[in-house]
């Protein structure tokens, strides 16, 4: 009797793809964390001295605290710099830790951050972000990126107007492109960086340097293998896995040559027997991108939303709608668009927009070189305005829907609290931006915002797509409205009663009555055209 064949092997991992690499940079550090301060920016040259020496000053601080942490206090002394600008890179560390410090959230800023993730805050301060690729055919574009503002002369990054005219989207460094700048970056400093942070013990040079778990840990500020998992947990899981491998191997018979193993196989969970797969959850990407929509209406609700970030990205004349709670977003070269964001747990970036309407309830928001923008917002935080602004316009927030109320608590936003009217003004020259702040352009205060007047504020209204059972709807504006804005709603409403009322009590024949119907549909018409509100009828619209 002829044996049958044995089954072929199966397919040894050589035979996939090559896996994605696993480190990545902290994009959050590096798109949130940046402030132009300028003495918070030291020279390449004598960064690492500079801040070892800074280290020296905090350090007797830290030790005084007893646990290690400085406040804005100490660091506004060692700096030299206002306070305000002390407690305002305090806060911005917190809001772009990896984790939450429940001692620094506590005390609002106010109550310590650790002295080393304050030593990493400070060195990134010094990364320059990436240039722009130039089109092939300059001469054309060289109106449009970079153009040279009208209102100062400093050369303003590009205009969303500009940027949907030339058809440069493309020519803008993708997020592939600035996460290698990010990496190269780091590549470059992390000698210096564990230099900086390791603790000296007896002996020369550096074998006198030791980094501890802990320190190793804060690392983490700015390199992640995956997201919401310790270094030295993926270090622990990447040990486990290659003991398993080697106990397969000792018991195996297989005569094939051991093949390297990378840190996308460790890192991912699969059956001792299985092939492992070259999906790397590790690596996905922890962003909701809503990008290049135009004359429409996107809504996004929580199950829509991968990860903890999401990215508004070139949409125009549309509304879109992000109702579910994130750590942080971005709205970015957007033009005549609506943009509600429902709970962000950290900070909100806005940056190259026109005429753009941002309703958002957040810890905290910069508003970066925007033009005839209005700003409806909940924050916990004194909204910070840099750069290149024109004719900006802050009021408090004014809309809701039945799930905000649940958003605001999961990523910790109090709606008790609202610092919407009282922005905090950097200067128009970013030092972190090349195309911002030619050689020779010294900086100015940057424009601030005004207030809307109160008779000019309304209400949004959000359409009710949450078809599921809220327990404990929010059925009104979280966020308490000043008194003032509270008088001319209720004014307004007072007057739009007695005008329902006065039609109520009309005595017209049918003919008047739908001459009557035909001028106010007309007139209301008109009404979202002029302003704008007729974008809020694109989701009415079928696809």
């Amino acid at each position: 009797m002829v044996d049958e064949p044995l089954d072929p092997p199966p397919p040894t991992p050589a035979a996939a793809a090559p896996p994605t690499p696993l480190l990545r940079p902290r994009r959050e550090a590096f798109e949130h964390g940046l402030l132009p301060i300028p003495k918070l920016i030291f020279p390449e040259g004598t960064l690492a001295q500079t801040l070892s020496q800074l280290k020296e000053k905090l350090a007797p601080a830290a030790a005084a605290a007893g646990d290690g942490r400085v406040g804005a206090a100490a660091l506004a002394e060692a700096l030299q710099i206002p306070p305000d600008q002390a407690a305002l890179a305090i806060g911005m560390l917190a809001a772009v830790l990896p984790a939450e410090d429940p001692a620094l959230d506590a005390g609002g800023g106010g109550g310590g951050a650790d002295l080393r993730d304050v030593l990493l805050f400070l060195y990134i301060q010094s990364y320059k972000r990436l240039v722009p690729r130039p089109h092939k055919d300059s001469p054309a574009v060289a109106d449009v990126w970079p153009s040279t503002s009208a209102f100062d002369g400093y050369l303003s990054a590009l205009s969303p107007i500009q940027l949907v005219r030339s058809n440069s989207r493309r020519f803008i460094p993708s997020q592939a492109d600035e996460e290698i700048h990010q990496l190269s970056y780091l590549q470059k400093h992390m000698a210096n960086i564990l230099t900086l942070l390791a603790d000296s013990v007896e002996g020369e040079g550096d074998d006198s340097l030791v980094l501890t778990m802990e320190t190793f840990e804060h690392l983490g500020f700015l390199v992640h293998f995956s997201e919401g998992t310790s270094l030295s947990q993926n270090i622990v899981s990447s040990l486990e896995f290659y003991t398993e491998k080697s106990t397969a191997k000792e018991g195996s018979q297989q005569i094939a040559s051991d093949l390297d193993v990378t840190m996308a196989d460790a890192n991912t969970s699969h059956p001792r027997n299985s092939t492992p797969t070259v999906a790397n959850p590790a690596f996905h990407r922890n962003s909701t991108f809503v990008e290049g929509f135009s004359k429409t209406s996107v809504v996004k609700h929580a199950s829509d939303v991968k990860g903890n970030s999401v990215k508004v990205l070139n949409c125009h004349d549309s509304v879109i709608y992000i109702l579910a709670p994130v750590k942080y977003a971005t709205v970015y070269g957007c033009s005549d668009t609506t943009v509600v964001l429902g709970a962000v747990g950290k900070v909100i970036k806005v940056e190259h927009c026109e005429r753009v309407h941002i309703i958002a309830a957040a810890k905290r928001i910069c508003i970066a070189n925007c033009r005839e923008c209005i700003f409806y917002l909940g924050v916990n935080h004194q909204p910070l305005i840099v750069g290149d602004n024109h004719k900006l316009h802050i009021a408090p927030f004014n809309t809701y829907y039945p799930r905000l109320g649940e958003h605001l608590t999961q990523v910790g936003v109090d709606p008790s609290t609202n610092k919407w009217d009282q922005p905090f003004v950097l200067g128009v020259v970013d030092p972190h931006d090349s195309l911002s702040h030619p050689a020779g352009v010294s900086d100015v205060q940057a424009e601030s915002a005004t207030c809307v007047d109160p008779d000019l504020f309304t209400n949004f209204l959000i359409p009710n797509w949450f078809e599921d059972e809220v327990q404990e709807p929010t059925k009104c504006n979280p966020f308490p409205l000043p008194e003032i804005y509270q008088a001319s709603q209720s004014k307004k409403q007072a007057v739009l009663e007695d005008t329902k009322k006065t039609i109520r009590e009309l005595q017209l024949d049918e003919n008047r009555k739908k001459e009557l119907a035909s001028a106010l549909h007309s007139q209301f018409k008109d009404w979202l055209y002029a302003t704008g509100n007729i974008r809020q009828l694109y989701c009415l619209q079928g696809d």
